[in-house]
């Protein structure tokens, strides 16, 4: 009756509903209507408090810098929640017995959200850079908890920051294991060689031709080799586990009368270690004999003499003659590379690991004499030193044949001596020759690299990187793979040179570059 009475004398109808025990919220007289959604404002009232009983005694932290515009948006929320009016009386209304409890539970569960709301406006006023979301124990009075829908707000906060970490983690993932994919399809394809593309390196120069001129000399009896110097051969990596290594070059060139000796280094450690030893071997050889040393060097062998004469040139020029490198990785191994690589196949068949048990284990050596070899430790090497310009150099590089007869060939490593057979007539005791399928593992080796990166190679260097800058290079067209220099095969073919002959017309080759070369400086100083 008051309503239409308003209504006629053109007074709004209460929007806000005031009951007898002083509870006060923001209540629809749509609710004091209906007795069905008075019930279900009560349920809803229930079900809230349990819900905040779920978050009691946690609220967001608020900020203590607050603007103009958030304390006037709190005050009005205030205002709002607390709007009293004279008309508003439950009592006139014939189910004011019924919803005086609803009206009270639902007023409070108002009253209790904008609170909460006005602590959010206010805590969120302040400076992004302080409002970190920090959980702390709340101290509005009269409550004991934040309502549900704020609860379920700093869920899907937590839920949003959650999700965007997640995704940076899994882009994080996903771009390393790209990297690592990328790693393992290209291996050592940028760093093969790398020496031909450094600007920085001297040009090299072809002697294959005067190369194999003298090694027609030399299979037809005409030696040229002075007994003026003492030769110097430089064994590579495992050496000191091949009794035959480098033995049957200096079988040879004892027969000719020259002086020679193998160098008693421990070729599983580092190549500025061993570059230290050969330094003193050459100087006592020297002092003993007054004569200039000629190195020839293969595989590590010639990475470590060619070491030696870059870091102690200073103390060496006058002692030594020349240097001859033979199939040395001298810009680096891809095999070393890939072994030692992260993603590549060492990491896959644990090669990498059975190296080092191999290496420091077994043979008591170091695994930094296979570091050494890969591209990242040679750049980082020749960076540092070169070779003399004034230094005749001769590197020789060849090709591992892959055919059907090489997979069979057997490598000659050692003797085996049977001490209960009856001795022979010289008095020697019988020996057992021990061999290897080396070829075949040469073959497989640079099968591989043929494959994978377009590469020729003897199975472990590939050809472009076996060039020292500045060099005279002897690129032979037969096919001979990485041990053959320094371990005969049991089927070498008589009407072919052999490795002493081929190591006697590359030290020759050295000796006439060097002449070259003292008549190029004698030129320039006159």
């Amino acid at each position: 009756m008051r309503d239409a009475e308003r209504c006629r004398n053109g007074e709004s109808a209460p929007l806000v509903a005031q009951n007898d025990k002083g509870f006060d919220g923001l209540i629809p007289q749509l609710f004091t209507s209906l007795p069905a959604l008075n019930e279900a404002v009560s349920c809803l009232a229930q079900t809230t408090t349990y819900f905040t009983g779920c978050f009691s005694d946690y609220a967001v932290e608020p900020s203590t810098r607050d603007s103009a515009d958030s304390v006037v948006h709190a005050q009005e929320l205030e205002t709002f929640s607390s709007v009293q009016t004279e008309d508003t009386v439950i009592s006139d209304h014939p189910f004011s017995s019924e919803s005086t409890s609803t009206l009270a539970e639902s007023s409070s569960l108002v009253n209790a959200t904008s609170a909460n709301h006005v602590g959010i406006a206010r805590a969120t006023a302040g400076d992004p850079s302080e409002n970190t979301g920090v959980i702390v124990h709340s101290n509005h009075n009269g409550q004991n908890g934040i309502s549900m829908f704020q609860g379920a707000e700093a869920i899907l906060v937590m839920r949003i920051i959650w999700s965007t970490e997640f995704s940076q983690s899994l882009k994080t993932k996903n771009l390393r294991l790209i990297e690592r994919a990328q790693r393992t399809v290209r291996g050592s394809a940028d760093d093969i060689g790398w020496l031909k593309r450094d600007p920085e390196m001297p040009p090299v120069e072809d002697g294959t031709e005067k190369f194999a001129e003298i090694l027609d000399n030399i299979r037809h009896g005409l030696h040229k080799l002075p007994n003026t110097m003492v030769y110097l051969l430089v064994p590579g990596l495992f050496s000191n586990h091949g009794p035959l290594y480098f033995v049957s070059t200096k079988t040879s060139f004892s027969k000719l009368g020259l002086t020679c000796h193998i160098a008693k280094i421990h070729s599983e450690a580092s190549v500025e270690k061993n570059a230290k030893e050969i330094k003193d071997y050459i100087e006592e050889i020297y002092w003993g004999s007054k004569k200039r040393v000629l190195l020839l060097g293969h595989s590590k062998g010639g990475v470590d003499a060619a070491a030696a004469l870059s870091i102690y040139w200073s103390d060496l020029k006058d002692k030594v003659a020349g240097l001859a490198i033979a199939q040395s990785p001298y810009g680096g191994s891809p095999i070393a590379s890939d072994i030692l690589r992260e993603g590549q196949l060492g990491d896959y068949v644990n090669i990498r690991k059975l190296m080092e048990i191999l290496i420091c284990k077994v043979i008591k050596g170091d695994m930094q004499a296979l570091e050494d070899l890969t591209y990242k430790r040679r750049k980082e090497f020749l960076k540092k030193h070169h070779l003399p310009r004034e230094l005749p150099v001769v590197s020789f590089h060849t090709e591992a044949g892959i055919t059907p007869a090489v997979l069979a060939t057997l490598s000659h490593i050692a003797h085996a001596e049977l001490p209960l057979t009856a001795p022979l007539s010289d008095g020697q005791p019988a020996r057992l020759p021990v061999v290897m399928p080396l070829g075949a593992v040469m073959a497989a080796c640079a099968q591989l690299l043929r494959v994978r990166y377009s590469e020729k190679s003897d199975g472990v260097v590939a050809r472009c990187d076996a060039e020292a800058p500045g060099s005279v290079v002897v690129r032979p067209k037969r096919k001979l793979d990485h041990a053959w220099m320094v371990y005969s095969s049991l089927n070498d073919d008589p009407s072919e040179a052999d490795a002493a002959q081929v190591c006697e017309a590359l030290l020759t080759l050295v000796v006439e570059v060097g002449q070259k070369k003292r008549r190029e400086l004698s030129m320039k100083d006159e």
